[in-house]
């Protein structure tokens, strides 16, 4: 499965079971068309949303049983049926692709979490009902985990988001350390930038914390898979606090060299 977007979520993909991995493929190529189309490019916003539109209307048919022409979503439905999926996780992403339209700014920290309980934690979802293990008690760590990794993500990208004038730190907190818009666009550390980014990076590191148990519990690959991930994102954390929330000189992400030592801490969880 190609890695080279939502990075922070198939780090492990390939301990991936033979049997699963044309099911993920099929989820996260509708995942990944869907973002480019609300990402990518120079279409206005209207289009944009017209498109994602189409899809909904392609789930739509798809729930009434009727067959699609798109052999995207022929495949989609094949991997919806085997694996029994709820068809509402695909829709919840689509309703963040269409925010990522309309919506460049969020008011507080309750408001982002929405965004990624629809952005973030169905991928999660589904990948629990890929592997029968979607439990009340397990969707509950998982949500807490792909919440942490979009937010690591967003921290990661305030220089890339701010290009396409979009900030995902929130308003309130913005506000609360002083820091303007003006300073994210000069590409400014300057004040209370460094407390700031310290404030965010703690913020997800307690949550993926919190859902790290999960990693511990599911048995086999899926168990070492989510180890990974885990590891993954606490390590860009890392990243992100050693430059002091300099995200704007160089993008902290993982690199060759740390695969040894996210193998030695997931052993060890």
């Amino acid at each position: 499965m190609p890695v080279e977007h939502y990075e922070n979520f198939p780090v492990a993909s390939f301990l991936l079971p033979a049997p699963l991995r044309p099911a993920v493929e099929s989820i996260y190529a509708f995942a990944r068309t869907a973002d480019d189309i609300a990402d990518e490019g120079d279409a206005p916003a209207e289009q944009r949303l017209a498109e994602l539109n189409q899809f909904e209307q392609e789930l739509d048919l798809l729930e009434q049983h009727i067959q699609s022409k798109s052999g995207l979503f022929q495949s989609l439905a094949a991997t919806i049926r085997e694996h029994r999926l709820p068809v509402r996780a695909f829709r919840d992403l689509l309703s963040a692709f269409k925010q990522d339209i309309v919506t460049t700014r969020y008011a507080d920290f309750d408001d982002l979490l929405d965004y990624c309980r629809r952005s973030a934690n169905p991928v999660g979802e589904l990948m629990l009902h890929l592997y029968r293990c979607a439990t009340p008690e397990d969707l509950v760590k998982s949500d807490s985990i792909c919440s942490a990794l979009q937010l690591i993500n967003f921290w990661q990208d305030i220089a890339v988001d701010w290009q396409k004038q979009r900030i995902y730190i929130p308003q309130e907190d913005l506000q609360k350390f002083g820091i303007s818009e003006q300073q994210i666009a000069s590409a400014s550390t300057d004040g209370n930038w460094r407390q700031m980014m310290l404030f965010q990076t703690a913020r997800a590191r307690a949550m993926l914390t919190a859902g790290s148990p999960l990693a511990k519990k599911l048995p086999g690959r899926i168990g070492w898979e989510l180890r990974l991930v885990v590891q993954g994102g606490l390590r860009i954390l890392e990243k992100i606090d050693r430059v002091n929330g300099n995200v704007f000189t160089q993008r902290p992400k993982l690199a060759k060299s740390d695969w040894m030592l996210l193998l030695w801490r997931a052993a060890w969880m």
